[in-house]
């Protein structure tokens, strides 16, 4: 490697730091946060826990995957994140169910985004659960299977986790993102004068009490 080539990255890995150490920095506790009271345990073990609570038939949920799916591309390595289908009330419950039903049976890659497509592109209501099975069995899944375990002991037990921390993290609306249990933000805090959501400041937020999280850790 020439020097003039490494003098290059190191002032672009030098700037980068700058520009992320500024933005972080800038991070104020109710306006682009707020704090978890109390901190709530998280089952990430050393890695930092990263936590969204999102809805399917929530318009906004929808509007934030593209970001989120590309933020997810260049997260940490010490960050674990995990969709949690909050629950505030019990027309909620079946979207719920759907969810945790497409992750137990591995298909969260094939039918995550399709479930937003269905309901928000294509305008598709899914409002119980006979819907969700034959919404499933249009995918390519088999629909007896889908439905056993849409209904299973195991699917009720995640459900009623997912009710379990909608209520313990005190979630104001969806989508909103957990940072290891302490921070919670959400797009709704980073709107622009437009009233629109600066999606490059939210996951600047996002980044930043990873950052606290990971100093709160004795990283580095």
């Amino acid at each position: 490697m020439s020097l003039t080539l490494f003098t290059r990255r190191a002032f672009m890995a030098a700037a980068l730091s700058l520009f992320f150490t500024a933005a972080h920095a800038q991070l104020a506790a109710g306006k682009d946060y707020v704090l978890v009271q109390p901190p709530q345990p998280t089952d990430s073990g050393s890695k930092i826990e990263v936590l969204e609570f999102f809805w399917y038939g929530c318009p906004h949920c929808n509007n934030l995957q593209p970001s989120l799916e590309a933020w997810l591309k260049r997260k940490p390595a010490d960050v674990e994140f995990r969709r949690v289908p909050a629950v505030f009330q019990d027309s909620w419950l079946p979207m719920t169910r759907a969810y945790y039903t497409i992750e137990a049976l591995g298909m969260v890659d094939k039918l995550h985004d399709e479930m937003f497509a269905t309901l928000h592109k294509q305008r598709v209501q899914l409002r119980d659960a006979n819907a969700i099975f034959d919404w499933a069995a249009s995918k390519g899944v088999d629909r007896k299977k889908f439905a056993d375990t849409y209904n299973s002991f195991g699917i009720n037990g995640r459900t009623q986790r997912s009710i379990e921390l909608t209520r313990k993290y005190d979630i104001p609306g969806t989508p909103a993102l957990v940072v290891d249990g302490r921070y919670l933000t959400a797009p709704s805090m980073t709107l622009k004068s437009d009233r629109t959501v600066d999606y490059q400041r939210f996951f600047q937020v996002v980044d930043g009490l990873i950052a606290e999280a990971r100093k709160n850790k004795g990283g580095k």
